[in-house]
């Protein structure tokens, strides 16, 4: 799963590069051969979008400097953490199973949900049996933690 997500950044990254160091330059060049720079709308947006790429080229790399140290061993093995997938029962009896994962991979769509959410958080560290208070925007629900598989066990 971490090794995923950095290879994910790392591939933006270059792409960004890319733009930086080769396509961006060539849209600046010819902007310039437009004439006057103060009115030039592409000029600008190109020089914006140079701003943009670098801002996001270095919080990328910040990221994956952080994930890079990110260390697997101190995620608990039997409770829920980074990579664990639960499956929990709603107040309403419904079942639903959800992974936790970084904020980059959350899609609830999906059943990712990101350890920072509140739901994310209200799971961290429970174990199977374990009651689940969670205040969402959409008011206060409650679960019941049936079942645990942390990033450390198969899938079963």
């Amino acid at each position: 799963m971490k090794d995923r997500i950095l290879k994910r950044f790392n591939e933006e990254i270059a792409a960004l590069d890319r733009e930086l160091k080769i396509e961006l330059p060539k849209e600046i060049q010819r902007a310039r051969e437009l004439g006057d720079l103060r009115e030039n709308a592409e000029y600008k947006a190109a020089k914006e979008r140079q701003e943009i790429v670098n801002a996001r080229i270095a919080m990328l790399k910040k990221r994956v400097g952080e994930i890079s140290l990110m260390n697997m061993d101190r995620i608990p093995h039997d409770k829920a953490g980074f990579g664990s997938t639960v499956h929990l029962r709603a107040e309403n009896g419904e079942t639903v199973i959800y992974q936790l994962v970084m904020p980059e991979e959350a899609d609830a769509t999906k059943g990712l949900i990101s350890t920072s959410s509140p739901i994310g958080r209200a799971i961290l560290n429970k174990e199977a049996g374990d009651e689940i208070n969670v205040t969402t925007p959409n008011g206060a629900r409650q679960f019941e933690l049936l079942k645990l598989t942390t990033i450390h066990e198969p899938e079963a």
